[in-house]
């Protein structure tokens, strides 16, 4: 079944078979992210998915050439919008308003697959750091060029980047703001593959599906499991570990899952 639930405007989202694919649709200036309206839209459409019950994968990715170059260097260089102000403007205007995305990302209960499409900048490169897992065309760069403009990672791309590819690592691209292609970024493990750009989609899809093959309730403590591990002690790790466990072997699911395998079938799973 396919769902439209956002077919027009600066964020498209479509819901498929318990896949969500989310666009940044801006096309003509490359997606960029730190408008207001764009942050609220974005930010509401997570939300959504997060409090739905019948989506269990995102896919993320950019409409046109590029995935998305960030921040608006136009609004930036006119002090307009969230650039707008005095440095205290400027500082309620970062928490109001793009770090929203971060929070959003961060909150969401179901993984995330970012397909980059094209050149991920500044923010557009944080954005992609926020997803679980990204696949990307060869003609996908990154780049965390925050410096080259005289400021730095303000959307939480600091915090980010390190917990992806390792403070030493981090701190290089940071620290010299140079672009890297998908082949580097593979190396790195800034990316977990790389694909031609017909294929990207598709590959993004194929993964999605059969993260969304899996039972949902389960799926969505596994999540939420691997979220808390970089911020728990080991005991208490084992606590939580423990009562998400006791939590899916009361599903419905589970027991469905032991019954397919004992009777070689393919499980059928409701959510429940």
């Amino acid at each position: 079944m396919t769902q439209d639930t956002q077919a027009t405007g600066p964020v498209l989202c479509t819901i498929e078979n318990r896949v969500a694919v989310v666009t940044l649709n801006d096309p003509e200036r490359r997606n960029p992210i730190s408008d207001q309206d764009i942050v609220d839209e974005l930010a509401g459409v997570l939300g959504a998915l997060n409090d739905n019950d019948d989506v269990s994968v995102m896919v993320l990715t950019g409409a046109g050439k590029a995935f998305s170059a960030g921040g608006n260097v136009k609004a930036m260089r006119d002090r307009e919008g969230l650039f707008a102000g005095s440095a205290m403007n400027i500082e309620t205007n970062y928490r109001r308003g793009i770090q929203k995305i971060p929070e959003a990302m961060y909150a969401l209960d179901i993984p995330t697959i970012c397909a980059v499409n094209g050149a991920a900048i500044g923010a557009g490169c944080d954005l992609a750091m926020m997803c679980d897992i990204r696949i990307a065309s060869t003609h996908a760069k990154f780049g965390e060029t925050f410096l080259n403009l005289g400021i730095i990672p303000g959307d939480g791309g600091g915090w980010f980047l390190q917990r992806r590819i390792g403070y030493e690592r981090a701190a290089e691209l940071t620290f010299t703001g140079r672009v890297i292609g998908a082949e580097e970024a593979q190396e790195i493990g800034l990316v977990f593959k790389t694909c031609a750009p017909e294929e990207l989609m598709p590959e993004a899809m194929a993964m999605a599906r059969t993260i969304a093959s899996k039972p949902p309730q389960a799926l969505r403590l596994a999540k939420r499991l691997l979220r808390q591990a970089a911020h728990s002690s080991l005991t208490d790790f084992l606590g939580t570990s423990a009562a998400y466990q006791a939590l899916a072997h009361h599903t419905e699911d589970h027991m469905e899952a032991l019954d397919a395998m004992a009777n070689k079938r393919e499980p059928s799973f409701k959510g429940c």
